[in-house]
C-alpha cells in the first residue's frame, strides 16, 4: 500500500522564525475559552476533512502536552494564500499528518487481480469458466473430426508442391483438415476469449519477470491453440489448417484442480490428500489417453486412416501393457508419437504413483477421517487413549461387541501415536476391518476431533495409560482430554477412566467415572475379609454366556464355569415376569421366592422418586410397581423362555408358554438356552412336602427332628427380624467377652474420618479411635516415648495382621483401610493393619489414618527377609502385594510384573500358610504365580485357556487356580466396568456399593459367613436362602468353596495316579458319578476325595498328552521317595533360614510353622449357584445385610433379645463359627 505525508516543512520552518517579533508587540493572549473555542472549530474541520478522504488523521500535536495551554497566534494572509493554493485547510494543525491507507488496491489492476485470483468465490467461478471452454473445444475437435472428409482435403488448393519424401505419407491430410464455417466460427469465438483471458491472467500475474509468463507449459499451449485460429480471421486460405485443439485437455486439467483448491478455500473445508492425488492420477491418465487417441487418428489420416475408436482403443491396450497387435500405427509419425507418449507416461506416472504410495502409507498413520454420512445414519463411539495395546484393545472390542444392541456401533479410536503393528494386524481382520476405525490425532485438538465427528458420537471412552512411569501426569493428560471433548461436544456422554482419587474431582463432569486406584484398594482390601471377593467382582462385570468348562470332566471347572455366566440386570417391576407378582410384598420375600421360582438372585432395588440404588434395603421395603428391580442371572429376563409344570391327572404333561409374543425379535446369539437358565416351578407354589420341610417345629414333635427353617413373611415382622444393632454399646460381639477381651476395643467410637487425604472421597461411618494417636506411635518398628514396642509380637494382637506392601503411601491406601474399619464390622473382628512402605509416608497421609485403630506403617521392602519379619509376617492372615508404579513400564511390557511375581514366589516359598493376595499390572501373568514347573495339572489347565480362548471366551484366564481362588488380581480385569455402564450406566454405583466405597443410607453391604458341621442339615443353597432371608433378612449372592485336590509336581507323580488302564477307567466312570451325588448330599463322607483327586490326574494326563502306556515301576516309586526327601530337606533348609533370622532379630520363632500350607487345596467362587446345590463343609456364603442403621429406633427395642443361632459373618479362621 502507499502511504502519502503532507508535510509542510518549509512553512513550518518560517512560523518559527516570525514567531519571535511579533509576538511581543502583539495584544495579550486570548482566554482559554477562546482557545477552545478555537481548537473546537479545529477538531470540526479536521473531522470533516477526514470524513472527506479516506486516510487517517495522525495527530501528532495531541502528544505534547507541555502547549496545551499557550495559545498559537494566527499567520499572516500570505501564508494562508499559500496555503490554500496548495490545497491544505488545517494551517493551523500543521504538525498533522494524513495517511491513506489501502490505496493500491483502488488501482484497476489491483481490482481486477482481487476478482480474478484473491477472491475464492470469483476466482472459483472464473476457473469454472475457463474449464468449461477446454473442455468445449475439446468437444468441437471430436465433432470436427467425425465431420472430416479426406477427399475434399486432399484437393485443397493451399497447399503448393505438395511432395512429400516417403509416397507412403501424405503430409497434405497431415497439415490439412476440413472445417466447416460453422464450425470455424465457433472455433474463432473460443480461441479469442481463452486469448484474451490467457493475456489478462498473464498481465495480472507478472512480477516482473516477463520470460518466466513466457515459457510457461500453459502459456505456451494456449499461445498454440489460440494464435492460429485468430490468424485465419485476416487470412482466410488457412482456415482448414490443422490446429492441436486437444492439448486443451491438459488445460482443463490444470484447470480443474485449480477450481477443486478454490472450492475448499470457498467452503473452507477440506478433502483428504489422497483424494486429491487420485483425482490427479486419473485427469492424468485420462489426458495422456486422449492425447494419444487425437494424436495418432489424425496422423494415421496419412496412412492407415483409423478412426477416432480405434486410436482410443489403441492406446488403453498400450497403456494397459496388454498389446494385443491388431491395430497399429503404420507411418513413422505416428510411431513417434507413440514412443513419445510411452516415455511421458514412464516418467509422469510413477511420479503420480509414488506420491500416491506415500500419502496412502502417511493416511494408514493418521487413519483419515471418519465419514460425516457414516456419522450421520450410523452409530459410533469414539475411543481416546495416550497409546493403544493390543490387551487393551482387545478387551474393549469384546466387551463392547458382547452385547447384541451393539453389533452395529461403530468403534472410532483416537490415538496420537502410530498405529502398533499387532494392532494393525488385529484391525485388518474381517470381524473388526469393517467397524473399527483408527485415526492417528490428539483429542486436544478440534481438527482432530472433527475427523473422529465426536459431536454425533453416542459416547466418548477416555481412558488412561496405567503403563507410565508418572501416574500423575497420565492423570493430567486424561483430564485435559476430558475438558476438550465436553468442549468440543457438550452434548456427547463422556466415560473417564481415571488413575488416583485425587484427580477425579476434575472430571466429575463427566457422566461416568472409574478411579483405578479407590477400586483398586477397597478390593484388595476386601479380599482380606471376603475371600476371592476380586473375583466375584471380576466375574460379574465380565460378560460371559456360562458355556466356558462345559466340556471338561471336571466337576468343579463345570460348576464354576456355568455360574460364571451371572451378571446383574434391571427390570422395572410392572414389567417384570420375574418379580411382577410381589407388588405390595416385602424385598426379602421377593428375592426369596424369585430365587426359588426362577433361579434369579434380587440384590437391590431403586425407587421411582429416588435416584440411589439400595442394596438389600431389607423386609420394611415394601416393593412398589414402578421400582426398578437389579438382579443377578445367567441371561436378562428378555431373552428367557419360561417352562411352567402344570398338574394334571397323569402329572406327565408340560405346557411352554412364553413371556413375550415375539420372540424373533431377540438376536438369536444373545440367546441363552433355557435349559438350567431359570428354574422349574410347580403351578401349585404350596405342595405337602414343602410345607412339611419348611413349616416350624410343632410341640410334640419328634425329638431327633433337625430344626425346620421359617417361612418368609410377605410384610415384615419386627419380632421376626433379628436386630442388628451395631452402633449400641452391646453390641454382639461385645455381649459374652470377658473383661479383659473387651478391653481391647473398648476405647473405640464409631463415626466419620475427620480428616479425607482428597477430594470426592465418600463419607463411611467407621471404629475410631477417640483421639487421635501421634504420629511416632504409627511406626510399628520403632519405639517412642508412648510405647516401647518395636515388633509385631510386642503389640500382642489378639486377631492375625493384614500386611499390605505398597511402594508409596499414596491417597489410594486410605480406600484400604476404610472398608476395614466400617462401622458394620464388629469389633472383636478388626485386624491390625501395617503398611510396608518403600518410602515413608508424609504428614498429609499420616494425618487421614492417625484416627483409626490399629492401623501402623513401617519402611521396608518385600525382598527384604528381615522387614518382612519384624512387620509380623508369621502373625500375618494376609498379605497384599500392590503393583509398584515404579515397574509398571519396561522395555518388554509384560515384564512388569518379573520383580512382583519373583518376590511372591519366594515368599510363597519361605511362608506356605499365608495368603498372598497380588495385584498384577497384565493378567497374563497370573500363570506365573505359585508356579510349579512339573505340575502336570497347571499344564492341563494351560491348555484348558488355550481352548477356551480360541473358542472366543472373555474370560479364559478363569479357570487359572490362583485367580479362582482370588490370590492374584490386576486392575485392568475392572477396564469391563467402564465398558459396561455404556449399557448398563449402574453398574459403577452398584460395584462401589459392593466395595463399600459408597454408602447409602437404607443400603446393605457385603460381608460372609462360613458353613459348619452344624450348619450341614439345611442341605442345599436353596434352603440356606431361605434361612437366611427369614431370620436374619440377608440375601446370598454366592459361595466361596474349597476342595481337597493333589497336585503332581512330577511325571512319575502322574504315572502313579493314572496306571490303571483306559479300561478299570471306563469301569469307573458311573461309580464316579454316583459317589460324587453321595458327597454332594453328605458332606460328612470324605472317602470320595481320593477317587476326585484320580479322575484329576486322568484329565490331567490326557490333556498333557503324556503316555500312560507303560506301568509303575519300582525304579519310579524310588524316585518319588528321593522327591519328597529332596523336598522336604529344602523345606527344612527354608526353615533354618527363616529361623536363623527371627534369632538375629531378636524374635521367637513359636509362631513360625513351615509345614502348613494349602498347596493341596484349590478354591473357586459360585455365583448364584441353582437352589438345589449341595452345601459343604467349609463354604464361605456372600451374603449381603441390611443397614443396621436403617430402623434404628424399633431395632433398639429388641436389641437384648438375640437369638444365639445368628449366623457369625467369617472373616478369618480365629473368629467364631457360623450356627445357624
Amino acid at each position: 500500500m502507499n502511504v502519502f505525508f503532507n508535510l509542510r516543512g518549509s512553512i513550518v520552518r518560517q512560523m518559527v522564525e516570525d514567531r519571535a517579533a511579533p509576538e511581543a508587540a502583539m495584544s495579550p493572549p486570548r482566554r482559554s475559552s477562546s482557545s477552545h473555542g478555537d481548537s473546537r472549530t479545529s477538531t470540526e474541520t479536521l473531522q470533516r476533512n477526514n470524513s472527506s478522504n479516506s486516510g487517517v488523521i495522525l495527530d501528532i500535536a495531541a502528544l505534547k502536552m507541555a502547549e496545551v495551554d499557550t495559545e498559537v497566534p494566527p499567520l499572516p494572509p500570505r501564508y494562508r494564500f499559500r496555503d490554500l493554493l496548495l490545497g491544505d485547510q488545517t494551517f493551523q494543525n500543521e504538525d498533522r499528518v494524513q495517511v491513506e491507507f489501502y490505496v493500491n488496491e483502488n488501482t484497476f489492476k489491483e481490482r481486477l487481480k482481487l476478482f480474478f485470483i484473491k477472491n475464492q468465490r470469483s476466482s472459483l467461478r472464473i476457473r469454472l469458466f475457463n474449464f468449461s471452454l477446454k473442455i468445449l473445444t475439446c468437444v468441437l475437435y471430436i465433432v470436427r473430426v467425425s465431420l472430416d472428409d479426406l477427399k475434399e482435403t486432399n484437393g485443397n488448393p493451399c497447399w503448393p508442391n505438395s511432395t512429400s519424401e516417403s509416397p507412403e505419407i501424405n503430409w497434405k491430410l497431415i497439415f490439412w483438415v476440413t472445417r466447416p464455417d460453422p464450425l470455424w466460427a465457433i472455433q474463432v469465438t473460443v480461441a479469442l476469449i481463452s486469448f484474451l483471458e490467457t493475456m489478462l491472467i498473464t498481465y495480472l500475474s507478472y512480477k516482473g519477470n516477463i520470460w518466466e509468463q513466457i515459457f510457461q507449459i500453459s502459456f505456451i499451449l494456449e499461445m498454440i491453440n489460440t494464435v492460429p485460429f485468430i490468424i485465419t480471421i485476416f487470412w482466410h486460405p488457412l482456415r482448414n489448417i490443422f490446429v492441436p485443439v486437444f492439448l486443451n485437455c491438459w488445460l482443463a486439467k490444470g484447470a480443474l484442480e485449480n477450481m477443486i483448491n478454490d472450492f475448499h478455500r470457498a467452503i473452507q473445508r477440506t478433502h483428504s490428500a489422497m483424494f486429491n492425488q487420485v483425482f490427479i492420477l486419473i485427469c492424468t491418465l485420462l489426458c495422456l489417453v486422449f492425447t494419444g487417441a487425437c494424436g495418432i487418428q489424425h496422423l494415421e489420416r496419412a496412412g492407415k486412416n483409423l478412426t477416432l475408436f480405434d486410436s482410443f482403443y489403441f492406446c488403453i491396450v498400450t497403456f494397459s501393457t496388454v498389446g494385443y497387435g491388431d491395430v497399429t500405427p503404420q507411418i513413422w509419425p505416428s510411431q513417434l508419437l507413440v514412443v513419445i507418449l510411452i516415455c511421458v507416461a514412464l516418467v509422469v506416472l510413477p511420479l503420480q504413483f509414488e506420491e500416491l504410495a506415500y500419502l496412502w502409507m502417511e493416511s494408514q498413520k493418521l487413519g483419515g477421517n471418519y465419514s460425516r454420512h457414516r456419522a450421520q445414519t450410523e452409530k459410533h463411539v469414539v475411543l481416546c487413549v495416550s497409546s493403544l495395546k493390543i490387551d487393551l484393545l482387545m478387551d474393549f472390542l469384546n466387551e463392547f461387541y458382547a452385547h447384541p444392541r451393539l453389533q452395529d456401533y461403530y468403534v472410532v479410536i483416537l490415538c496420537p501415536t502410530d498405529i502398533d503393528i499387532q494392532v494393525r494386524r488385529i484391525l485388518q481382520i474381517p470381524l473388526w476391518s469393517q467397524r473399527v476405525i483408527y485415526l492417528q490425532g490428539s483429542a486436544l485438538k478440534d481438527q482432530d476431533l472433527m475427523r473422529a465427528k465426536m459431536d454425533d458420537a453416542e459416547a466418548c471412552f477416555i481412558l488412561s495409560s496405567r503403563n507410565e512411569g508418572d501416574r500423575t501426569a497420565a492423570d493430567h493428560q486424561t483430564i485435559l482430554r476430558a475438558w476438550a471433548a465436553k468442549d468440543f461436544a457438550p452434548n456427547c456422554p463422556l466415560y473417564v477412566q481415571i488413575l488416583k482419587p485425587e484427580n477425579k474431582f476434575h472430571v466429575k463432569f463427566a457422566d461416568h467415572v472409574v478411579c483405578e486406584e479407590e477400586f483398586k484398594y477397597a478390593m484388595l482390601a476386601l479380599n482380606c475379609v471376603c475371600p476371592a471377593m476380586s473375583t466375584l467382582v471380576t466375574l460379574l462385570v465380565h460378560t460371559s454366556r456360562g458355556q466356558e468348562g462345559q466340556l471338561s470332566p471336571e466337576q468343579w471347572q463345570r460348576m464354576y464355569g456355568r455360574c460364571s455366566g451371572n451378571e446383574v440386570y434391571h427390570i422395572r417391576l410392572c414389567d417384570s415376569k420375574f418379580f411382577g407378582e410381589y407388588d405390595g410384598k416385602s424385598f426379602t420375600y421377593a428375592s426369596f421366592h424369585a430365587h426359588k421360582k426362577y433361579g434369579v438372585c434380587l440384590i437391590g432395588v431403586k425407587r421411582e422418586d429416588n435416584k440411589s440404588i439400595l442394596l438389600n434395603p431389607g423386609p420394611r421395603h415394601i416393593m412398589a410397581a414402578t421400582d426398578t428391580c437389579y438382579y443377578i442371572n445367567i441371561t436378562k429376563e428378555e431373552n428367557s423362555a419360561f417352562i411352567f409344570k402344570q398338574e394334571e391327572k397323569h402329572n406327565k404333561s408340560l405346557s411352554v408358554s412364553g413371556l413375550y409374543d415375539a420372540p424373533s425379535r431377540l438376536p438369536v446369539h444373545s440367546i441363552i438356552a433355557s435349559m438350567g437358565t431359570v428354574a422349574i416351578d410347580l403351578q401349585n407354589p404350596d405342595p405337602p412336602e414343602e410345607i412339611n420341610k419348611l413349616a416350624l417345629p410343632t410341640e410334640n414333635g419328634s425329638g431327633s427332628r433337625r430344626p425346620s427353617i421359617a417361612p418368609v413373611l410377605e410384610i415384615a415382622d419386627s419380632s421376626a427380624i433379628l436386630p442388628c444393632d451395631l452402633l449400641s454399646d452391646q453390641s454382639e460381639d461385645e455381649t459374652n467377652q470377658s473383661d479383659e477381651e473387651g478391653s481391647v476395643g473398648s476405647d473405640f467410637v464409631k463415626g466419620y474420618p475427620p480428616n479425607s487425604p482428597y477430594i470426592g472421597s465418600s463419607p463411611t461411618l467407621c471404629h475410631l479411635l477417640p483421639q487421635k494417636a501421634p504420629f511416632c506411635c504409627l511406626r510399628l518398628d520403632k519405639g517412642c516415648t508412648h510405647n516401647s514396642f518395636e515388633d509385631a509380637k510386642a503389640y500382642g494382637f489378639k486377631n492375625k495382621l493384614i500386611i499390605v506392601s505398597a511402594e508409596t503411601a499414596g491417597n489410594g491406601l486410605y480406600n484400604f483401610i476404610v472398608p476395614l474399619r466400617a462401622y458394620y464390622r464388629p469389633r472383636k473382628e478388626l485386624n491390625p493393619i501395617v503398611l510396608l512402605l518403600d518410602y515413608p509416608p508424609d504428614n498429609h497421609f499420616l494425618e487421614a489414618i492417625c484416627c483409626f485403630p490399629m492401623v501402623y506403617f513401617m519402611a521396608g521392602t518385600i525382598d527384604n527377609l528381615d522387614n518382612l519379619l519384624q512387620c509380623g509376617i508369621i502373625y500375618a492372615d494376609n498379605l497384599v502385594v500392590v503393583d509398584k508404579e515404579s515397574t509398571m513400564s519396561a522395555e518388554e511390557d509384560y515384564m512388569a510384573d518379573a520383580k512382583t511375581i519373583v518376590n511372591v514366589q519366594t515368599m510363597f516359598r519361605l511362608f506356605p500358610s499365608l495368603s498372598i493376595i497380588t495385584e498384577l499390572t497384565h493378567p497374563s501373568n497370573m500363570r506365573f504365580m505359585q508356579f510349579r514347573a512339573k505340575d502336570c495339572y497347571s499344564l492341563a489347565l494351560s491348555k484348558l485357556e488355550k481352548i477356551e480362548r480360541d473358542k472366543g471366551s472373555n474370560l479364559a484366564f478363569m479357570f487359572r487356580l490362583p485367580f479362582a481362588a482370588g490370590r492374584v488380581f490386576s486392575i485392568s480385569m475392572l477396564d469391563t466396568l467402564l465398558y459396561q455402564s455404556f449399557v448398563k450406566d449402574y453398574m459403577i454405583a452398584i460395584a462401589r456399593l459392593l466395595l463399600g466405597l459408597d454408602t447409602t443410607p437404607g443400603s446393605g453391604y457385603l460381608c460372609v459367613m462360613k458353613i459348619t458341621e452344624e450348619d450341614l442339615w439345611i442341605r442345599t443353597y436353596g434352603r440356606l436362602f431361605q434361612k437366611l432371608c427369614s431370620s436374619s433378612a440377608e440375601i446370598p449372592i454366592g459361595i466361596y468353596r474349597t476342595e481337597s485336590h493333589m497336585f503332581s509336581t512330577s511325571e512319575s507323580q502322574v504315572s502313579i495316579n493314572v496306571e490303571q488302564g483306559e479300561e478299570q477307567q471306563r469301569k469307573r466312570k458311573e461309580s464316579w458319578k454316583e459317589k460324587t451325588a453321595h458327597r454332594n448330599s453328605s458332606a460328612g463322607e470324605q472317602s470320595e476325595h481320593p477317587l476326585l483327586r484320580k479322575k484329576s490326574m486322568q484329565w490331567a494326563r490326557r490333556l498333557s498328552r503324556k503316555s500312560t502306556n507303560k506301568p509303575s515301576s519300582r525304579a519310579e516309586r524310588i524316585s518319588q521317595q528321593r522327591l519328597n526327601l529332596y523336598r522336604r530337606s529344602e523345606r527344612q533348609e527354608l526353615s533354618e533360614l527363616v529361623k536363623n533370622r527371627m534369632k538375629h532379630l531378636g524374635l521367637p520363632t513359636v509362631g513360625y510353622d513351615e509345614m502348613n500350607d494349602h498347596q493341596n487345596t484349590l478354591s473357586y467362587v459360585l455365583i448364584n449357584p441353582p437352589p438345589d446345590t449341595m452345601l459343604e463343609l467349609n463354604d464361605i456364603v456372600y451374603v449381603i445385610r441390611s443397614d443396621p442403621l436403617a430402623h434404628m429406633p424399633e431395632e433398639s427395642q429388641v436389641g437384648q433379645n438375640r437369638n444365639t443361632r445368628n449366623p457369625t459373618h467369617f472373616v478369618s479362621e480365629t473368629r467364631d463359627e457360623t450356627h445357624l
